[in-house]
């Protein structure tokens, strides 16, 4: 059961959506634009459709006082937009404007930017800390996505194991079974109490608040969950009325309780589906169902190896030759279903094929794309040795013959065999060999050899699925292509921020690794004595931008003894900025950068900026 629940961990982190959260497109009205006049409104647009909240707007005032707003919404009823509507006579000045909303994929996202009316203030008011996720909310929550994945495997693979695979003793899977169903019943109810602090980023007590429960309850992640709980009933009804029936025969299992299974899992899995990415983009419908066949793939195949391993320890006698067989082609079906939706589910995120080799993405993928047919490999071989298995314990049929005294001219009636009538016996049942005419019988350790060779193989199988679920793991920290082209397309069209005359320096950098280099642009704003805002983008080897865990810039005047100051830059979601940073003279400073990028490897660099009055 560890060896599942391990397995379903890592593989899902493959599983995942190529594009994590969604992006902004675009702002109206720009960020760091000049009006002429007071907008009525302002207009977001994502990469994917959002959903809003009640606060997913916040608006200061030059004063940095909080605007009163009304309720955000969709602009024109398109989906992937956010509006709010301001209020009349603001006066001249900047305005910041703080938003989050929730992504198609359930998770928030949320971001800052500033726009001025009539003339930029003096000193431009500090752009607020974004709300970012209660640590221990986030936690809870995250625990529970966890928990669930695990559960729906356990629950959907043993089930799928004992009517598929038909083991003679399914006693032992009872408890899998009921564990399963237990756990998700109790992971998907702390999901729905814990969905609304987890969208507006406040602690867990926040979820005893009745109106926001209420607006959890309205939202898709919000009914997404509530119908896996009406599924998870209907799945208890129909196990605790299968318990009651007559045993099924042990070689087959009725078309209704099959039928029945698959709509359950379907539906669970479609849960999923309804509030993740596949939901949202390009391609819906096919997404939609890519990901419930990647989802019931993986129970299929990683649960089912766990109600496998429970059966081979727990019974009081090694389950048949068939089971195992049997067991074999479903995880196999399995394993290509689950390559050929997480390459549909990879292309979906690369955007053109081009990218496959231009980007880190893609380059990631192709990697794990080549490791994966070498599990598919090893696959194969386990599926070979489990059929020399059966065929070496498959009953052998000879002639009997029945020795005679040297020189007799025949044998009595009582000692000949019946004409044209076979026997059947066991290999290594210690009869007499079979003598010239008779079919050759395998050797009475060869079951125990194929055994070995299958035991070997299963081991070269989870070695080689290591190293695919290792490639896994770097591939999900890699910023996808589709997301890299437009957060670059983004970034190309947007104005500076601020005043005009904003200078820009590149400063690039190398942590001595493969694929450790690139370069951080930096962008001061207006880039003279006093206030200054600070933009900063990481572009990676390829040219593309990149995400890295931290970065830090501080600036030094040493003709006057002054510094280092540090910028205190946050990230704001795929670039790092600060609102606030003062350079109090003028003179050649020195600025430096110091990039992380892992969370072992980071490298600094420096260059000169000239700051004037």
């Amino acid at each position: 059961m560890l060896l599942g629940a391990v397995l379903v961990l890592l593989l899902l982190g493959g599983a995942a959506p190529a594009s994590a959260h969604a992006g902004l497109r675009g702002a109206d009205p720009e960020d760091g634009s000049v009006l002429e006049s007071a907008p009525r409104y302002v207009t977001l647009t994502f990469t994917e459709s959002v959903g809003l909240l009640e606060d997913s707007f916040r608006v200061y005032s030059p004063e940095n006082r909080r605007v009163s707003l009304g309720e955000p919404q969709h602009a024109d009823g398109a989906s992937d937009t956010a509006r709010i509507d301001l209020p009349d006579g603001l006066a001249e000045g900047t305005y910041t404007v703080a938003w989050r909303v929730i992504s198609a994929d359930s998770h928030p996202a949320s971001g800052a930017f500033s726009f001025s009316i009539g003339k930029p203030s003096p000193t431009a008011p500090a752009v607020p800390a974004e709300q970012v996720e209660h640590p221990v909310t986030k936690s809870l929550y995250d625990t529970g996505r966890h928990l669930a994945y695990i559960a729906a495997a356990l629950l959907v693979g043993t089930a799928a194991f004992v009517a598929l695979c038909r083991p003679p003793d399914p006693a032992p899977l009872r408890t899998p079974l009921l564990t399963g169903w237990w756990t998700l019943l109790t992971a998907t109810v702390a999901l729905l109490v814990l969905r609304a602090p987890y969208e507006t980023g406040t602690a867990p007590a926040t979820a005893f608040d009745a109106s926001a429960f209420a607006r959890t309850l309205t939202g898709r992640p919000g009914i997404a969950l509530l119908t896996r709980l009406v599924l998870l009933l209907l799945t208890a009804a129909a196990l605790l009325w299968l318990s009651r029936r007559p045993a099924p025969e042990p070689d087959r299992t009725p078309r209704a309780h099959l039928a029945a299974g698959a709509a359950l899992s379907v539906g669970l899995a479609l849960t999923w589906a309804a509030a993740e990415h596949a939901s949202a983009g390009i391609q819906v419908p096919l997404a939609m169902t890519s990901s419930v066949l990647h989802l019931l793939a993986m129970a299929c195949w990683l649960g089912g190896l766990t109600a496998l391993l429970l059966t081979l320890r727990r019974t009081r006698t090694p389950p048949p030759v068939a089971t195992v067989a049997r067991f074999s082609r479903l995880a196999f079906a399995s394993v290509t279903v689950l390559v050929v939706t997480g390459v549909y589910q990879s292309w979906r995120g690369l955007g053109s094929w081009a990218a496959l080799t231009e980007t880190s993405y893609g380059r990631t993928l192709t990697v794990k794309l080549v490791v994966t047919a070498l599990l598919l490999a090893a696959a194969g071989l386990s599926r070979h040795w489990t059929a020399r298995l059966a065929a070496a314990k498959a009953p052998v049929a000879v002639e009997e013959r029945v020795p005679q005294l040297v020189g007799a001219a025949g044998a009595g009636p009582e000692t000949k065999p019946e004409a044209g009538k076979p026997r059947t016996e066991e290999p290594g049942s210690g009869e007499p060999e079979a003598g010239p005419g008779d079919r050759p019988r395998p050797p009475a350790d060869e079951p125990d050899r194929h055994r070995r060779a299958l035991r070997l193989s299963v081991l070269v199988e989870v070695a080689v699925g290591i190293v695919v679920l290792l490639v896994t793991s770097v591939l999900t920290g890699t910023l996808p292509a589709r997301a890299e082209a437009a957060a670059a397309e983004t970034a190309g069209t947007a104005p500076v921020a601020g005043l005009p005359g904003a200078s820009t320096v590149t400063i690039p950098y190398d942590v001595g690794t493969p694929g450790g280099k690139g370069r951080v642009q930096i962008t001061l704003d207006p880039g003279r004595v006093g206030e200054n805002g600070v933009q900063a983008v990481v572009f990676g080897a390829d040219g593309g931008l990149t995400i890295v865990p931290e970065l830090r810039l501080s600036f030094t005047l040493a003709a006057k003894d002054i510094g280092p100051v540090d910028a205190r830059l946050t990230d704001r979601g795929g670039y790092w900025a600060t609102s606030d940073l003062n350079l109090p003279l003028e003179g050649t400073w020195t600025m430096k950068a110091t990039v992380r990028v892992t969370e072992l490897d980071q490298v600094s660099a420096s260059r000169k900026v000239r700051i004037a009055r």
